[in-house]
């Protein structure tokens, strides 16, 4: 299954500055096979995992050069000089592996390195001295939509898609097609099951096994019987959250707010929730307001719709209007635009307005050059923009953007209080896009 991050990979293959990789990302989102596909660019490829116990103690050797020739002999592999990837596993199970990342890096610059583990986040912390600038990051997300599209092989939407801007025939294929996204999400067992037998109700037992192996994980990482049982009550409840959240007595709980911001703290360094808070700022830089009331952000909308039994509802909807108050199409698209940031843990921001009492909220925020562009995402194809229009007034240029069910457009308006913007309408299918659009837009566009 392609995914879009193997162009960073190739780049990260052919860079003359290239040091150890460390993948990152949540359990089952596609690590191990990403890099396995990947092998097929060397001549050579050793994997270990440290889940294993021969594998694990070969890191107990100092020597790193002795640490390549024991993997290399166990492998039945010759040092000849080819380009040879070396791959280390759930390498959050040995600490002092990772620690010896760095000499990877200063002794042996030939060999070509990928690290990977899940919860890698908890490991790193017990890690003394740990090798900052003498690694990389490439982050793993669940599939996107444009990702989905390449399993699925959908070629003429793949084409249509990466038309900026799109051409307007393709617009009711695109629409379904995330639709269908929408409803399995991307995670690539998921999908994979999906491609194979197109049957939503085969998926069950596989969210279920999902959902229980990230429980059962992440409790491994709480620091007492308390914390266990916040963090089993947060995965059980939290789907069903679809507004701003309150750590005190969260999901009609007894908790405190310390113990559920301790759990929720975990679950984010776990990959599975994001706390998403929210920013107050109409100019650069984007600064994040913990005083205020944050969003859940799950790993996968599809977890999401299993868990809220919500698939077989999306199935009878020409769109997703109204669906959770339109919670389900705002988490998607910010899923979306995580999955393009490879290279950092991206968290998206929403705006709120800076005045006590107030109740103006905008859904997303993004920050390209010298610009916050709002992006206000409504169900179905009409919406009131009285927030956007908040923002608007506040801010000292003239573009903003609506992603929703209708099709591409571009349209001026004035806000209550007289000012005049340019509105970018956007398909919901193109939030991958967005960074790209909003380019577009302010070089092609003005007032």
């Amino acid at each position: 299954m392609y995914r879009n991050t193997y162009q960073a990979l190739l780049n990260w293959r052919n860079s003359v500055s290239r040091k150890p990789l460390l993948l990152r990302g949540a359990r089952q989102v596609g690590k191990t096979t990403l890099v396995r596909q990947f092998a097929s660019e060397f001549d050579h490829f050793i994997e270990l995992n440290l889940e294993k116990k021969v594998d694990k103690e070969l890191f107990d050797i100092d020597d790193i050069n002795k640490v390549i020739d024991a993997a290399c002999l166990a492998r039945g592999i010759v040092q000849d000089g080819k380009p040879t990837l070396f791959f280390i596993d759930e390498i959050q199970e040995e600490p002092k592996a990772i620690k010896q990342l760095r000499y990877f890096y200063e002794y042996r610059p030939d060999m070509y390195v990928i690290a990977a583990g899940s919860l890698l986040e908890f490991a790193l912390k017990e890690v003394p001295g740990f090798p900052v600038g003498r690694i990389e990051y490439l982050y793993l997300y669940p599939l996107n939509f444009i990702e989905y599209l390449q399993a699925i092989d959908q070629r003429p939407a793949l084409e249509a898609i990466h038309g900026i801007p799109f051409p307007e025939h393709a617009h009711s294929t695109l629409i379904d097609l995330f639709h269908e996204y929408s409803i399995i999400g991307g995670m690539p067992e998921i999908v994979d099951t999906y491609i194979k037998e197109r049957n939503i109700t085969l998926l069950a037992d596989i969210y279920n096994q999902l959902w229980q192996a990230y429980k059962d994980d992440v409790e491994k990482y709480a620091s007492n019987a308390t914390e266990r049982n916040v963090i089993g009550h947060i995965i059980d409840v939290a789907p069903a959250e679809t507004d701003r959240i309150k750590f005190e007595k969260f999901g009609k709980s007894n908790y405190r707010s310390r113990e559920v911001g301790e759990a929720m703290r975990t679950l984010d360094l776990a990959g599975i929730i994001r706390l998403i808070y929210p920013t107050t700022n109409v100019e650069p830089p984007i600064t994040t307001d913990f005083k205020k009331r944050p969003r859940l952000q799950f790993l996968d909308t599809g977890l999401i719709n299993h868990t809220l039994q919500l698939q077989s509802e999306m199935l009878a909807l020409q769109d997703l209007n109204d669906l959770q108050r339109g919670k389900i199409i705002q988490h998607i698209v910010a899923q979306e635009l995580i999955s393009i940031h490879e290279k950092t843990a991206f968290k998206p921001h929403f705006w709120v307005r800076e005045e006590k009492e107030s109740s103006s909220e905008l859904d997303l925020v993004y920050h390209k050059g010298k610009y916050i562009i709002p992006v206000e995402v409504k169900s179905g194809k009409q919406g009131k923009l009285r927030s956007l229009h908040q923002f608007m007034e506040r801010t000292d240029h003239p573009y903003a953007i609506r992603m929703y069910a209708g099709k591409y457009s571009v349209e001026k308006h004035t806000t209550p209080g007289g000012v005049s913007y340019l509105l970018m309408n956007l398909p919901y299918y193109l939030a991958t896009k967005l960074p790209e659009y909003i380019d577009h837009f302010v070089s092609e566009y003005s007032l």
